[in-house]
């Protein structure tokens, strides 16, 4: 049977984000990653250039699979978090790489903040042209929407960065049944938020 390079990629990127996940950049292992892809550590070496690499290959890749996947519409504002929350329900893994990445990576900016900061500025300019708070001037604008995008992925990441608190604190039994609560509450919040941003930005005067 040839050699399927794409294949071995495919194998490589799957076992490393479940090891990343799992054990952070630091904790992982590039034998373990290959052993659980049944390949060579040279492979990993030749496609990615190194764990650290991999490492941010991994979560560029799952920042993109979100970003295609989902989208804030500034006109549907409470579903699009709704359907946000449930795709971060599915995958969890996306949440605990970030962690790891804001606990290890450094605060040197890596080779994809670039592009990560361009998506980010989009979707904050999408809510600046919904309306989102229009009762303040042009650059005061840009930086709520920029606040009001930030406080939401807040609202939502929250819930499955700490799920153990999420139960306790709602004093539910298991972390199904919080979440369930917590969908409903963080719709409601980003609905309410969605009428109110500006309405504290220093800009306002308020």
């Amino acid at each position: 049977m040839p050699y399927d390079a794409e294949d071995t990629r495919r194998r490589i990127f799957e076992a490393a984000a479940a090891e990343f996940a799992e054990r952070g950049l630091a904790g992982a292992r590039v034998d373990r990653i290959a052993t659980a892809a049944r390949a060579n550590k040279q492979a990993i070496y030749l496609y990615y250039g190194g764990k650290e690499k991999l490492f941010a290959a991994v979560l560029r890749a799952k920042l993109e699979e979100v970003r295609v996947s989902l989208s804030f519409d500034p006109d549907a504002l409470a579903e699009s978090v709704g359907q946000i929350f449930d795709w971060y329900r599915e995958h969890p893994e996306l949440i605990r790489l970030l962690l790891w990445e804001a606990l290890e990576a450094g605060a040197e900016p890596d080779g994809g903040e670039r592009e990560r900061r361009a998506a980010f500025r989009d979707k904050a300019d999408d809510l600046v042209e919904a309306g989102v708070a229009d009762h303040l001037p042009e650059g005061a604008r840009v930086r709520a929407g920029q606040d009001l995008l930030f406080t939401l992925m807040g609202l939502i990441a929250w819930n499955f960065a700490v799920p153990e608190m999420c139960r306790m604190v709602l004093d539910e039994d298991t972390h199904q049944a919080a979440l369930v609560r917590r969908r409903e509450t963080v719709i409601e919040t980003a609905r309410t938020l969605a009428t109110t941003a500006g309405a504290f930005h220093p800009a306002s005067g308020s």
